[in-house]
């Protein structure tokens, strides 16, 4: 594929790059025999090299950016105005996990203003890609947010908080409430994938606390030029910062933030939050069960 603008262009040819030894390295997974940390540790290899291959192949076409990596941090160059923002492998646990849902995502800001992204899922070839004032595309493909206005139809997006991460009971109030008002919950482990989902009208909204900034970068902006709202929790335009982030159609963004507004006024029992923890939220189909000795 070729691209009028040459940050996308640049960004795909350095996501497809690194995303070959992301593709062997999944095959791989499926195989191992080993301890989970075994299973962990090279997940975090393959991670730390498709990192690497990004910033070679976007410093030798820019060599002037800085770079803000997941695993490297920040990488400063002689224009500091502009950086690109990487995750280099977003979905961490499916992969670990053998599911063949991730994504590499990349993001450019200018003067603190996200001007491009992509979110490239390596096992679907699918390039979800956006410049601002321009539009947003799966790969050569326009597409634009769902029409839904009616909440109880919608299928909504959102993230847990996993093993280690605080905040479990302060969100299964939250997701009893959206979920009893909606058509599906589902919960797929990429929050790169769930805002290009919501940008394509596979969902109809999303939401997520805890993320970091590469995270949601690129999909962020392409929410917005598929026709979408992107905000905070409070309504606002800090979710970079803050890490706590909606997106939606405009038609149902007020009702997802209502009902995020609502959570802990009314606070359930004990007993409440131990049968809602029990609630099985969709994944990604995991194409076989790794045993682990």
């Amino acid at each position: 594929m070729n691209f009028s603008d040459p940050y996308i262009n640049a960004m795909f040819s350095a996501a497809r790059k690194a995303s070959k030894g992301l593709l062997r390295d999944f095959g791989e997974v499926e195989k191992l025999q080993v301890s989970l940390k075994g299973v962990s540790d090279f997940v975090s290899k393959a991670d730390t090299q498709s990192e690497r291959v990004l910033i070679k192949e976007l410093s030798y076409l820019y060599p002037k950016f800085n770079i803000l990596a997941e695993e490297k941090g920040t990488i400063k160059n002689s224009d500091g105005s502009i950086r690109w923002i990487i995750d280099p492998l977003d979905g961490t646990t499916n992969f670990l996990f053998s599911i063949p849902h991730f994504a590499i995502t990349i993001a450019l800001e200018k003067e603190s203003k996200i001007i491009a992204g992509i979110v490239y899922q390596p096992i679907t070839d699918e390039l979800f890609w956006a410049v601002n004032g321009k539009g947003a595309f799966c790969n050569n493909q326009r597409i634009r947010v769902s029409k839904r206005t009616n909440f109880s139809d919608c299928m909504i997006g959102t993230g847990i908080p996993h093993n280690g991460m605080a905040g479990h009971e302060d969100y299964i109030p939250g997701l009893k409430t959206i979920m009893s008002q909606v058509s599906g919950i589902r919960r797929m482990g990429a929050a790169s994938l769930d805002l290009a989902y919501v940008a394509s009208a596979r969902f109809d909204g999303y939401w997520e606390k805890n993320l970091k900034i590469m995270d949601i970068a690129a999909g962020s902006l392409i929410v917005k030029e598929a026709g979408g709202s992107v905000t905070d929790f409070e309504g606002k335009e800090n979710y970079l910062n803050s890490g706590r982030i909606v997106a939606s159609n405009f038609s149902i963004h007020d009702e997802i933030l209502k009902n995020i507004n609502n959570w802990g006024k009314k606070p359930f029992d004990k007993k409440t939050i131990q049968e809602l923890s029990l609630i099985h939220i969709s994944e990604p189909t995991r194409p076989r069960l790794i045993s682990y000795a």
